[in-house]
């Protein structure tokens, strides 16, 4: 969604979080997560004119990443493209490469 300037000035000139949701295209959850971001950012209705809109998501979402975070795992994963190598290849199966790679990482995945 991140077009922060447009939830904001909405929000200011009073409409609810679901008429703007409607008509950004977006779910109310998400304009009102916005709307708590902008919020506990510390700013106002209008914004500066220096703050583009690059600073204004880094100020927003600054603890997120800004969606280039990557997940954490507990566990190692399969080097998932090498599984489906190996499947391409003739007497493989997939019963064959969960046993090796439960033998490299005793701690694997199971069901």
């Amino acid at each position: 969604m991140r077009r922060v300037r447009d939830v904001i000035r909405m929000k200011a000139a009073g409409l609810p979080s679901r008429e703007i949701a409607r008509r950004m295209g977006a779910a109310p959850s998400t304009v009102r997560l916005t709307i708590r971001r902008f919020e506990a950012a510390g700013l106002s209705w209008p914004l500066p004119d220096e703050l583009t809109d690059a600073a204004l998501e880094a100020r927003l979402f600054a603890k997120t990443g800004n969606g280039n975070r990557q997940g954490h795992r507990r566990i190692a994963e399969p080097d998932w493209a090498a599984v489906h190598r190996e499947l391409k290849r003739e007497h493989v199966t997939l019963s064959i490469l969960w046993e090796e790679y439960i033998a490299a990482e005793p701690g694997g995945y199971r069901y």
